[in-house]
């Protein structure tokens, strides 16, 4: 069991809640441990599906008037429940619903509109450095950081059968697209470029599409929370900046199973990329988790300087798999600190103790660089 850094209960403290996170991140486990006592409708089971589907009001006429928190798991099955849920806040205003869902798009889809505001949106990631006890980055690099696959026997074989799964329910069965061939072409695709520059027409030319019908699928993506986009950071004038936006995955370990990437060994091309992957979901996050309202984004000019991570206008963070760092690996910070005033810049990297070179780029390692980010010493 993992402490999780997320506290459901000040969240609750004056509306409602929509926590959203993909399968097995650990919503159920989270709200059910913080409320113990709340009445739970889960619409993975099917007598409990079928009943509030067909009769919404059931919702309404079973309710235990002396609970105050009610729970329903993965509301995005059956949308048509917002509107009982939605009257029932009007009518009690004590009331608290924590809703969890692994996508949004469904109830947007049906006009629920989220109840128009009378609840927030929070999101569950998957496990974080300070949730997990010891050095396991290696683990996290290949298993990724889902609690269930981080701690399996056969963890690959799991996630395959994960990533199959969800593709069938996320997709399949909620009727997110036309064709799930088409989508299962594309994935493949989309897996194999996971991390890089988005190109709309290469994906859609690999996966045999029209490229409209690639933007709709990365869309679906997003929607589904299986991944999302980072834009570039266009605030440079001397060195044009690129435009075109890069995509992750929301977990290591699915990214490997969809890349096919095998065992990821340190030293590799892989582990380099897959440890910019986990930068990247830490920094994600904590600007999440912490409400902080700061772009994260990454910085390439057309002349082929790149920053791996911009946060804000302020930090710029380089990623190197490499156990000793030069000038010429962190040559993109510096041509971005000639553009912007940055307030710090900082290379993660396998050299054994943290320092600053002559320019003031600070060199920190991996295990450094995440207890700084979570303490509140990077950003916020």
């Amino acid at each position: 069991m993992y402490r999780r850094i997320l506290d459901l209960r000040p969240l609750v403290r004056h509306r409602s809640l929509f926590l959203f996170g993909p399968r097995q991140t650990g919503k159920s486990t989270l709200v059910r441990r913080t409320f113990p006592d709340a009445a739970i409708y889960d619409l993975l089971e099917a007598d409990t599906f079928r009943q509030l589907s067909t009769h919404p009001e059931h919702l309404r006429q079973t309710l235990d008037p002396a609970r105050r928190i009610i729970v329903i798991d993965e509301i995005q099955k059956c949308p048509g429940l917002l509107d009982e849920i939605h009257l029932l806040i009007e009518r009690n205003r004590s009331l608290r619903f924590v809703l969890t869902g692994s996508s949004a798009r469904k109830l947007r889809r049906g006009g629920a509109n989220l109840l128009a505001g009378r609840a927030r949106v929070a999101r569950l990631h998957p496990l974080v450095s300070p949730e997990i006890d010891g050095d396991r980055l290696v683990d996290r690099i290949n298993r990724g950081s889902l609690p269930v696959f981080l701690d399996a026997a056969e963890p690959t074989r799991d996630l395959q059968a994960y990533v199959g799964t969800y593709l069938k329910e996320e997709i399949q069965a909620e009727g997110l697209t036309r064709s799930i061939g088409h989508f299962g072409r594309f994935l493949d695709v989309a897996g194999l470029t996971g991390g890089e520059q988005i190109n709309f027409t290469a994906v859609a030319s690999d996966a045999g599409l029209a490229p409209s019908t690639v933007r709709e699928h990365y869309r679906i993506l997003e929607d589904t929370l299986i991944g999302e986009q980072l834009p570039s950071f266009r605030k440079t004038r001397t060195r044009k900046p690129v435009a075109t936006a890069k995509f992750y995955f929301f977990d290591v370990g699915v990214a490997n199973i969809l890349r096919r990437a095998g065992a990821i060994r340190p030293g590799s091309d892989a582990y380099g990329r897959a440890l910019e992957h986990l930068v990247f979901l830490e920094l994600r996050a904590r600007l999440d988790y912490q409400g902080l309202d700061m772009p994260l984004t990454y910085w390439r000019s057309q002349s082929r300087f790149e920053v791996d991570f911009v946060v804000g206008d302020a930090v710029a963070i380089e990623v190197k798999a490499k156990s000793r760092v030069a000038a010429r690996d962190y040559k993109g910070l510096l041509a971005l600190a000639e553009e912007i005033r940055l307030e710090r810049k900082l290379v993660v990297c396998h050299e054994p103790r943290a320092r600053r070179d002559d320019h003031g780029v600070e060199i920190l390692p991996v295990q450094r660089f995440l207890g700084a980010l979570w303490e509140g010493a990077l950003i916020g």
